[in-house]
C-alpha cells in the first residue's frame, strides 16, 4: 500500500508526525516519498534521510526544546534566534543535502521579497529546514541565492502540492495541524528565557510588547487556517489526517511521546479510509483520471 504523504506545519503540535508515520508503518502502509512545511518539513527530511520514526522520537526527546532558539550573530531580525536549532541539524544532517535522501523529499518556502513560494528540494538539508521553519518575525529569514526566504507555511501550511508533484500516481495522504476556521481564536503569551522569576515574566506578560504578540500570533493563526482550509479545498488530497493537537501553542515545550500518541490515533480514525484510497479501484481511479473523485 503505498502512498505519499504532506506534513503540516503546526511548531510544537508537529510531533504528532512522528505518531502518524510509525502508526501508517505499523499498518503496512509504505511512505514513498514526502514533502513537509514549517516542522512537517523538519520531519519530512529527517525521515527521508533515513531516520525512522522511534529515532525521530528519541532526537526530539532528548533535545533541551528551550535551548533551540537562542540567539547568536548568526541570526538576522527577529525575536528569538535559531542557534540551537542550527547546531542539532548540524549534528544529526552534518553537509548532508537532498541527493543523499532514501526517499524523494520537498520542501516549501517563501521569499520575503517577491512573495513567491519557493520549492527546496536540492541543496543542502539543514538549510532547508531553516528556511522551512522561519516563522516571520519570530525566527530570522534564511539567505539563499537572491532569496530572503521564510515559513512555507504562509502561502502552504499542507504541501499537497509537493506531495503531488513527488508522486503523481500514488494517493496523497495530508496531515493537517490548523484548527478549522470555526474554533474560537486562543491568546498567546511572548516566549521568555525560562530561568526568569516569576514576578519578572509577569512583568514582561503586561507590556505592550507581549501584547503586540499575542495579536501578532492570533492573525497568523486565523490566516494560516483560512489558507490551509482554502488549500486543501483546491489540492484535494485523497485523504486527511487531523491529530488532536489543537490545545498546543506553536512554541510550547512538549512531552514528545505524548503528542506523537496523539498522531497514532489520527491514524486509528481514519484507516478505513486509507485503505480504501490505497485499494486497487481507487488507485485505477486515479490513474485514469487524474486524481478527481
Amino acid at each position: 500500500m503505498d502512498i505519499t504523504l504532506a506534513l503540516g506545519g503546526g511548531g510544537a503540535k508537529g510531533n504528532s508526525h512522528i505518531g502518524v508515520i510509525r502508526r501508517l508503518e505499523k499498518e503496512g502502509f509504505r511512505i514513498r516519498s514526502v514533502a513537509g512545511t514549517s516542522f512537517g518539513g523538519l520531519v519530512a527530511i529527517l525521515y527521508a534521510a533515513g531516520l525512522s520514526a522511534d529515532e525521530i522520537e528519541e532526537v526530539f526527546t532528548s533535545t533541551d526544546q528551550g535551548s533551540l532558539y537562542v540567539r547568536d550573530s548568526n541570526d538576522g531580525p527577529s525575536l528569538l534566534g535559531l542557534s540551537g536549532a542550527r547546531k542539532l541539524l548540524d549534528t544529526i544532517l552534518g553537509e548532508k543535502t537532498f541527493d543523499d535522501l532514501k526517499i524523494p523529499c520537498a520542501v516549501t518556502a517563501v521569499d520575503a521579497k517577491t512573495g513567491n513560494e519557493v520549492t527546496i528540494s536540492k541543496g543542502q538539508l539543514k538549510d532547508a529546514v531553516l528556511a522551512t521553519i522561519a516563522l516571520p518575525g519570530i525566527f530570522p529569514p534564511l539567505q539563499m541565492d537572491d532569496w530572503e526566504l521564510v515559513d512555507g507555511g504562509i502561502l502552504n501550511p499542507v504541501p499537497v502540492s509537493l506531495a503531488r508533484m513527488l508522486s503523481p500516481d500514488l494517493p496523497i495522504v495530508a496531515v493537517v495541524l490548523n484548527d478549522s476556521l470555526e474554533a474560537p481564536l486562543r491568546t498567546y503569551t511572548i516566549p521568555v528565557p525560562a530561568m526568569l522569576p516569576k514576578q519578572i515574566t509577569d512583568r514582561i506578560y503586561r507590556t505592550h510588547v507581549a501584547q503586540a504578540f499575542d495579536i501578532f500570533m492570533r492573525a497568523v493563526d486565523l490566516s494560516s487556517r483560512a489558507v490551509a482550509h482554502y488549500r486543501l479545498e483546491v489540492d484535494a488530497p485523497d485523504v486527511i489526517i487531523r491529530p488532536d493537537v489543537h490545545h498546543l501553542d506553536l512554541l510550547d515545550k512538549v512531552v514528545v511521546k505524548d503528542v506523537a500518541m496523539l498522531g497514532e490515533m489520527a491514524v486509528e480514525a481514519v484507516l478505513p479510509q486509507l485503505r480504501k484510497a490505497t485499494s486497487w479501484p481507487s488507485r485505477m481511479n486515479k490513474i485514469l483520471f487524474g486524481g478527481k473523485r
